[in-house]
């Protein structure tokens, strides 16, 4: 298909006036439509709305990538349609946690992407901070009450990064440079802390 004909396609379908030029721009990464455009485009090219964004990363991307408008999504997860606007818009969860299992539910969202859109990274971060810090064996229980996994699973990753983390804090005793730069890269390890749990537990899979 060529820009015209997905131009043309938006148009007669969606009655969206998108000029050929702006579905260039958009297939280079120039520009970026918005909801309804997308949408619209996704119809003219029969594809998943999903199908025409990298991964999502917010509530709103992951609601887009499922074709669901904000309306809809609010009465299936039992939420107020201006509450769930206002709370898409600041990117700060603030629902219940049978809202929240709504919205996993309805979203088919992963368990690391519902943790990232509902704010329970923060909380699992300070667990796993101090679980790497001291000994990890007395957070497993803290961390499998947030996390809904088996504890071996949990266990594993917890002495993984726990291993990590002090094999960083020891190269720390050094003198010079190296210590420094060994300090720094401990400091990043805590500020991935999240991404890095959740990296080993797929490993563990």
């Amino acid at each position: 298909m060529t820009h015209a004909h997905v131009s043309y396609g938006i148009q007669a379908a969606y009655g969206l006036r998108v000029s050929p030029a702006t579905v260039a721009a958009w297939e280079l990464g120039e520009a970026f439509p918005d909801e309804n455009e997308l949408m619209a485009l996704a119809g003219a090219l029969w594809c998943a709305p999903g199908d025409l964004l990298g991964a999502p990363g917010t509530l709103r991307e992951h609601r887009v990538a499922q074709g669901i408008a904000p309306a809809d999504l609010a009465m299936r997860i039992g939420m107020d349609p201006y509450e769930y606007e206002r709370m898409e818009s600041s990117g700060v969860w603030t629902g219940n946690d049978g809202q929240a299992a709504n919205l996993a539910e309805v979203l088919k969202l992963p368990l690391r992407a519902f943790f990232q859109v509902t704010g329970r990274d923060e909380a699992l971060a300070g667990l796993l901070r101090s679980a790497v810090d001291t000994r990890w064996q007395a957070y497993v229980r803290k961390v499998a009450k947030l996390v809904p996994l088996p504890k071996p699973r949990i266990e594993q990753a917890l002495k993984s990064l726990h291993g990590d983390y002090q094999a960083r804090m020891a190269a720390t005793l050094v003198r010079g440079a190296t210590a420094d730069n060994a300090a720094a890269d401990a400091r990043a390890f805590l500020d991935h802390i999240v991404e890095h749990f959740w990296d080993r537990i797929d490993a563990a899979v």
